[in-house]
């Protein structure tokens, strides 16, 4: 398992998969393992995938100060990273909240990035808010699945702040676009693969100023590609295309069928469309 050293003497590990032209991997929770990534859904037969445990996850030390979760101090992890693979720009990919911790690298160091992929991502770090009303558009369109009567009562439960932790298991079929075999086993590693002490700090105060990173992207001239689910009820299409105008050299994918997590939904389709954007 490889290592290297971050801004405080923290020892951050990473994973390899594939061979070719490296990306960074950036994953999301936040702050859970890269595991619950696997290959991305076979994007490593394409390019060679260098995944970031971040501080506190996977096989990453714990560090002395726990303030140091902060989303934007994780930039300073990530250009680490970036010295110790000898990259002078690289290709970025970012999962969910870890799409924040690559905006504000890319608004921090525009000539690091060669191109930047966000995957169904969360929108803090540039202040797009995701309403209780917008994820309820796209539960509503999974009516017909046999588990929706039970997720859709406990949606509303958690809407209205009379929710229970059996409200939350109910919703998780909400995060995939298939809920089979594989999703559920890849819903139930979540909870051992997240520091929650570490998520917890992600986003405390100081850790995101919207104003500032939108002025900052308005001029990031690299191409960048949003990748947003069909059914992701995180973020759905339309808040992922409003995301997509802060670049001036941005498009919008939207993978049909697609939930919070694509790969595990069409592995092929997701994997075609991250290689054919990175090259």
């Amino acid at each position: 398992m490889p290592t290297f050293s971050a801004y405080d003497g923290t020892l951050l590990a990473y994973h390899v998969f594939g061979e070719g032209a490296p990306v960074i991997c950036l994953p999301g929770g936040p702050m859970r393992d890269s595991a619950y990534l696997g290959e991305l859904g076979g994007l490593s037969a394409h390019r060679r995938l260098i995944m970031l445990d971040h501080r506190g996850t996977g096989r990453s030390s714990v560090p002395q100060d726990p303030a140091s979760y902060r989303c934007d101090h994780l930039v300073d992890d990530v250009e680490a990273l970036r010295k110790h693979a000898g990259l002078d720009r690289m290709d970025l990919v970012a999962h969910s909240a870890g799409a924040n911790v690559a905006a504000l690298y890319a608004a921090r160091h525009p000539e690091r990035v060669n191109k930047l992929a966000l995957i169904t991502p969360s929108t803090k770090a540039v202040g797009i808010a995701v309403t209780w009303d917008d994820r309820r558009e796209i539960a509503l369109l999974r009516r017909s699945e046999p588990w929706f009567t039970a997720g859709f009562a406990a949606f509303e439960a958690i809407v209205a702040g009379a929710d229970t932790q059996d409200d939350w298991q109910a919703v998780a079929p909400f995060f995939y676009g298939r809920w089979n075999a594989t999703a559920r086993a890849h819903q139930a590693a979540e909870d051992d693969q997240r520091n929650g002490d570490a998520a917890a700090a992600f986003a405390a105060e100081g850790a995101f100023d919207p104003d500032a990173t939108r002025a900052a992207l308005a001029t990031f001239g690299a191409p960048v590609l949003l990748l947003s689910g069909e059914l992701d009820w995180a973020l759905n299409p339309p808040l992922a295309a409003e995301y997509a105008e802060l670049f001036p050299n941005a498009k919008l994918a939207v993978q049909q069928g697609g939930g919070h997590f694509p790969w595990l939904d069409d592995a092929d389709r997701f994997a075609t469309t991250i290689s054919a954007f990175l090259g």
